[in-house]
Parts: C-alpha cells; sequence; structure tokens
C-alpha cells in the first residue's frame, strides 16, 4: 500500500518552523510514564526540557550527551508531571524503534538549521 501524496506548504510556511542543533545534556524517568522520558537539551542560549517517546529502546543514561535537532518554536505541551518544550527530530527506524537527526560536523550549540 504506497502512502497518501503529501499536503505541500510553502517556503513561508516551513521558515516558520526553527530547528537548532543541540545537545542532551541530562534525561530522567518521568513518573507514571513507560514510554516517555524527559530530556534536558542545551541550545547555546538556554536550556530545554523535552520529553522524548523513546523510552521503550534507549535508556535515558544512556541518551545524554547526544547532538539532537530540536525544533524550539512548537507551542509547550503537557506531558505527565512535565511539559515539553520542544521536539526532537527523529526517524522511524525498525519496528518503530526513533533514530534521532544528528550531525557529521561540528557545529555550535543553537546553531539554526535550514
Amino acid at each position: 500500500m504506497s502512502e497518501p501524496a503529501p499536503e505541500f506548504i510553502t517556503f513561508d510556511e516551513f521558515s516558520k518552523v526553527h530547528l537548532k542543533i543541540g545537545k542532551v545534556i541530562s534525561a530522567e524517568p518521568i513518573a507514571g510514564m513507560k514510554k516517555v522520558f524527559k530530556a534536558t537539551v542545551d541550545i547555546g542560549t538556554e536550556k530545554r526540557e523535552v520529553a522524548v517517546g523513546a523510552a521503550l529502546w534507549i535508556k535515558p543514561e544512556d541518551f545524554v550527551g547526544r547532538t539532537v535537532v530540536i525544533c524550539t518554536n512548537l507551542k509547550p505541551r503537557p506531558i505527565g508531571s512535565m511539559t515539553s518544550n520542544g521536539m526532537l527530530l527523529a526517524a522511524d527506524g525498525p519496528e518503530g524503534k526513533p533514530v534521532f537527526l544528528t550531525i557529521t560536523e561540528e557545529a555550535p550549540l543553537g546553531s539554526s538549521i535550514h
């Protein structure tokens, strides 16, 4: 079965999405949540707490130190006992395992992605 044709957006619509480079500086379980943990991401000018839907595949302590791509202008959303202030970008891996986007060369934390 093929995927439906994507709904196209304009360049102006895409430019509203703020994507930045960040580094996970801490991660911990969220009480009562089995699939999600909390990560603190340093984006250079500030630190953001985000919910990470990867707890079935990755231990929070193993997530620390990763360089990630984060959407910084997504509306905050309550998740369990926390509020997620961004979203980490990931691809769908085998069996639904998230494969988090990263970079292959050094870039300063907070660098914008175009």
